[in-house]
């Protein structure tokens, strides 16, 4: 997609600025998209081609900065990020946006984000696409700490972890704010209780790479979930299933099921 079509914009969350973008048809059906951790909507989204594919399918397509990434502005107080509140950050651009409800599609860290919202504010979530996470919403997806550690280290040389290497080097790559990162990934792993997924009345896609070692089962969080069906990615890890033609045919189907009320 031509960077040039895509329109920016900020609104006031609390007490930060939060950082938004759209492109696509203004009246078509709105589709909300919420980045993972140490990410960006542009690299989550615009990169991998999304904006683009549901531009072309005739979507109204919003995706936002989180708090601590991107364009966002970054508090340094781990308090700052509990799901919950991140949550109500993208609440609040669907509000400031005058959308009364929308397709909600989040990745990883953003799909958790995406969970929050569809809990406390089901009004605002007509369909929800749970992204790069299954059961670990629920079970946890293992120790992040060495993450925060390896974020807050002096040098990358400090740092012995694989997976804190991986994060630490690829937030030096994209100039992040490594001390939002680290506040970030200390209080933004909130479990979703199972009663609360049950809960859940709209339709639901779990999407997740056969290859994934972070996320856990799609099939078993979907079981947890009313409406909800699963997508093993094929093939893909963590990193790489964002982008798949596969979970893009999916998703594209799974919105156009939802439009026409077609959900057998």
């Amino acid at each position: 997609m031509n960077l040039d079509r895509l329109q920016a914009g900020r609104f006031t969350s609390g007490t930060l600025d939060i950082a938004w973008y759209e492109a696509g048809n203004p009246e078509g059906p709105p589709v909300l998209l919420i980045h993972g951790f140490a990410s960006t909507a542009h690299v989550n989204w615009v990169f991998p081609g999304w904006f683009k594919t549901l531009d072309q399918a005739g979507y109204r397509v919003i995706a936002l900065d989180n708090r601590g990434h991107g364009e966002s502005d970054k508090p340094h107080d781990p308090e700052a990020y509990h799901p919950e509140t991140m949550a109500a950050d993208a609440a609040g651009l669907l509000e400031s946006l005058s959308i009364g409800s929308a397709h909600v599609m989040g990745y990883s860290m953003g799909a958790r984000i995406s969970a929050f919202l569809a809990i406390a504010r089901p009004d605002l979530v007509r369909s929800l696409v749970i992204g790069g996470l299954g059961m670990g919403m629920v079970d946890g997806v293992g120790d992040w700490d060495p993450i925060a550690t390896a974020l807050r280290a002096p040098s990358i040389d400090d740092v012995s972890d694989k997976m804190g290497r991986m994060f630490r080097a690829f937030a030096d790559q994209t100039k992040s704010d490594r001390l939002a990162l680290a506040a970030c990934i200390s209080t933004s792993r909130t479990l979703v209780d199972r009663e609360d997924l049950a809960r859940l009345s709209m339709p639901v896609l779990v999407g997740v790479g056969t290859r994934d070692e972070i996320a856990g089962s799609a099939e078993d969080l979907a079981q947890l979930i009313p409406h909800a069906k699963f997508l093993d990615i094929p093939n893909r890890d963590h990193m790489l299933a964002v982008g798949d033609k596969v979970f893009k045919a999916a998703v594209l189907e799974f919105l156009a099921n939802v439009e026409t009320g077609d959900l057998t």
